[in-house]
């Protein structure tokens, strides 16, 4: 597989795995994945935001290893997917007024974004800018060039971050020894997989719940209007079923197989027990309760963020992610929107995105993220496949014939350029005449006795 193939490379580096996914552009505008590997980060990223450099960096490492592998290629760019918990949106406004009326122009347009661009955000960056609409006294208009007016609002939703949010992603791809194509902002590459056309002109709430982290973006008229990263997911599900006294890893596989969204009040009490390790038993209804209590705080605080816009939300909530994989969802969200808000969950692989025979990616409800990183890339991020390393030749020493030369096994795949010689190449065809000669002398040998 040749890198004339132009396939692009994204890496999602989530709270519970580090993800890579390859694909290829096909003619009609549809990706085609090619390949995928993932690597499990824990206590490496926490809320999104890589804690611990050095293992984010091997297991990365790890992972592109394994892309290679399979690609054929050698991996040498990626794009890399921002999010975590310091992302968010600032609302700013632009204020320009005029003396007289005045022709409005591109050149107005840009100084008033070069404007909002300089605003300084304490301990935070613009990682992204969103135009908003302009306002021309009672109008609200999408593009003002070629209108007069006294004065010109200009309004901006700006995307901003920790500074160290990205310095952190790009050591850590430069430290596996790849370059950066684009850091892409996650929510928004993931929307524009997800959410329909209509979706977003008639306005909706892309809620994705993942491990450690929600996150909520609103969109309305094509545009957004809001994003924030919610410090809650379905780890935190899992924590609070530990104070049942188990382990981590059992709690998890309980909230799987017990654990619901939502309750209804109408609903049967049966007061089954579920077993425990070292042969204790609890109440499912407790363990629910636990389950459906963290579920409603989450959603109360969704609900929080897009209660503004509920009234432009007329497609509702789009609900994605690892920790959307619970039962009663729909029920949960529900209760807490008031019934008035369509809510659908997502199922299936995005638009335009297909994975070839063969090719295992495990859970697709997980990787919605991921998908929208690699339908957004667009450049070549693989070379050539390194070639084979040369094969070592032995010399034969007519003194040493037991004694080959040994093979230098420090590197795994050595490069070896064999020294000038003037032995005679130890090869198949020579050991063969020499076995001949043995053979022949010993029958020869035989035939003297006789």
């Amino acid at each position: 597989m040749g890198a004339e193939k132009d396939i692009i490379i994204a890496v999602e580096l989530a709270s519970t795995a580090i993800r890579a996914i390859a694909g290829k552009r096909e003619p009609d505008g549809s990706m085609q994945v090619l390949a995928f590997a993932q690597e499990e980060s824990s206590n490496t990223i926490r809320k999104g935001i890589i804690d611990n450099i050095d293992k984010t960096t091997q297991a990365l490492s790890h992972v592109i290893g394994k892309l290679n592998d399979k690609l054929g290629v050698k991996v040498n760019s990626v794009y890399v997917g921002l999010s975590g918990q310091s992302l968010r949106s600032v609302h700013n406004r632009v204020l320009l007024q005029f003396d007289g009326l005045e022709l409005l122009s591109h050149k107005t347009i840009d100084k008033m974004r070069d404007t909002n661009s300089g605003v300084v955000y304490p301990n935070a960056e613009i990682k992204e800018v969103v135009p908003q609409e302009f306002t021309i006294g009672s109008r609200s208009v999408v593009d003002p060039v070629g209108m007069q007016a006294e004065m010109l609002e200009a309004n901006f939703i700006n995307i901003v971050a920790r500074p160290t949010l990205e310095e952190n992603i790009r050591k850590c791809v430069a430290g596996a020894g790849l370059e950066v194509q684009e850091v892409f902002i996650s929510p928004l590459c993931e929307a524009n997989a997800l959410l329909t056309a209509n979706e977003k002109r008639s306005g909706c709430a892309l809620v994705d719940m993942g491990a450690d982290t929600t996150t909520v973006s609103v969109y309305s008229n094509n545009i957004l209007r809001h994003l924030c990263v919610i410090p809650l997911g379905g780890s935190n599900v899992t924590s609070d079923i530990t104070s049942l006294k188990v382990e981590a890893e059992e709690a998890e596989e309980l909230k799987k197989k017990y654990g619901t969204a939502y309750r209804s009040d109408s609903e049967d009490r049966t007061g089954e027990k579920i077993n425990l390790s070292f042969n204790r038993t609890e109440d499912e209804e407790k363990l629910q309760e636990i389950v459906e209590a963290r579920y409603e705080e989450i959603i109360a605080n969704v609900c929080h963020h897009i209660s503004a816009y509920k009234d432009k939300m007329l497609s509702g909530i789009i609900v994605t992610g690892g920790a959307a994989r619970i039962p009663d969802l729909k029920d949960a969200f529900a209760r807490q929107t008031g019934g008035d808000l369509n809510i659908r969950i997502v199922k299936g692989l995005p638009e335009n995105l297909n994975v070839s025979f063969g090719v295992q990616t495990g859970d697709p409800d997980r990787l919605n993220t991921l998908y929208g990183l690699l339908l957004a890339g667009k450049e070549n991020c693989v070379g050539e496949a390194s070639e084979d390393p040369v094969q070592k030749t032995f010399t034969f020493d007519e003194d040493k014939k037991d004694e080959p030369e040994p093979v230098d096994q420090s590197d795994q795949n050595p490069t070896i350029t064999p020294e000038p010689s003037d032995k005679k190449p130890f090869t198949f065809g020579r050991i063969w005449k020499t076995i001949e000669k043995m053979l022949s002398d010993e029958s020869e040998g035989e035939d003297e006795k006789v």
